[in-house]
């Protein structure tokens, strides 16, 4: 019988290191993972990848920081193979490290779209997210705001929430923006928006939701997996706040949506490569792909597989098709942006 995933917390994995995975090391059919996700039913795809594989998954979960650490730590001797986490930002972190090699895979190349992946095949999205504007219905026309930079427009002055711009959701953001309209429109963008705040920045985006529909303010930036979560949810109180928000996809007219990736990527020493590869394979997979719509309420990468009901009733949307290492390049430019306009 095909053993499923020895899924480990962060804590413990810091402690058996040394014996658990080094013994997996060993294993000839063997991947180790390190995961920035921070999913629980993220053990479901490495089972099912088990089951289907034969392959023995070891998973280490940890912060994105934590991990990107321990590579550098571990250097030749590492055991791991595979590196996972959310946002381009935290993948091109880790490829600036050193502590990512590329691989090339006609699988991959066909099944996710040229802007979701490294182009000289470092990492590789595996799930996506839309960067949107979140509007009560009650207080906001659905055509009254069409683009983020209408987000600075004065007109929503102490209407705006969003979460802290050290977050790497904004910061990818502010990223596309730079490469969109320059630094110094950014910057008087980025101003513009912190005038508008209904209150400083606090919590995460479901927080940002929650303060609209309680009415804080009347729009948020969030991705799109929180109000989608809250649509699927089994609490009263949930689907409450699902029925008084609406969705704006931003910049439908000129060049999309923001889109931001959960991704994966083989480490530089990893000691089972051809494993690490077959499972981003599977990761992409019309099965494995199903997963993250049904279960994790992120849209597919791979066109065939359809997002689940609750997005697709958000609508069809544009995407911005700029390559998401392109604004992952710009990651300290805008965060030093953040810092002189005041986005806490």
């Amino acid at each position: 019988m095909l053993s499923w995933t020895r899924r480990k917390t962060a804590s413990l994995a810091w402690l058996l290191l040394g014996t658990s995975l080094a013994g997996a090391a060993a294993a000839a059919e063997t991947l180790n993972v390190y995961n920035g996700r921070h999913y629980g039913t993220d053990e479901q795809l490495w089972g099912a990848f088990t089951a289907a594989t034969g392959i023995t998954v070891n998973v280490v979960s940890g912060t994105h920081d934590e991990l990107i650490q321990r590579l550098e730590a571990e250097g030749a001797n590492s055991p791991a193979d595979l590196f996972i986490t959310v946002d381009a930002a935290r993948l091109a972190l880790a490829a600036g490290k050193g502590l990512l090699q590329p691989v090339r895979s006609a699988a991959l190349e066909e099944r996710i779209p040229a802007h979701l992946r490294e182009p000289a095949g470092l990492w590789y999205g595996l799930a996506m997210r839309a960067r949107v504007i979140m509007y009560a219905k009650d207080r906001v026309e659905p055509g009254a705001i069409a683009r983020y930079e209408d987000l600075a427009d004065p007109r929503w002055r102490g209407q705006v929430l969003t979460r802290s711009s050290s977050n790497v959701y904004s910061l990818s953001l502010l990223g596309s923006l730079i490469e969109a309209n320059g630094a110094e429109a950014t910057e008087a963008w980025c101003r513009g928006l912190v005038a508008n705040l209904a209150r400083p920045p606090e919590g995460g985006d479901t927080d940002q939701i929650k303060a609209v529909a309680a009415g804080v303010g009347s729009l948020a930036l969030s991705n799109s997996y929180y109000l989608a979560r809250l649509g699927a949810s089994d609490k009263d109180e949930d689907k409450a706040v699902f029925e008084r928000i609406g969705v704006i996809f931003p910049n439908q007219a000129d060049r999309g949506t923001h889109v931001n990736i959960s991704g994966g990527a083989v480490t530089r020493y990893a000691p089972h490569k051809d494993n690490a590869i077959k499972a981003l394979e599977y990761l992409t997979s019309d099965e494995a792909q199903r997963y993250f719509a049904d279960v994790s309420l992120e849209y597919p990468v791979n066109p065939n597989v359809k997002a689940h009901p609750v997005l697709q009733a958000f609508g069809e949307f544009r995407q911005d098709t700029l390559n998401a290492a392109a604004y992952a390049a710009r990651i300290a430019e805008a965060a030093q942006i953040a810092d002189r306009c005041g986005w806490k």
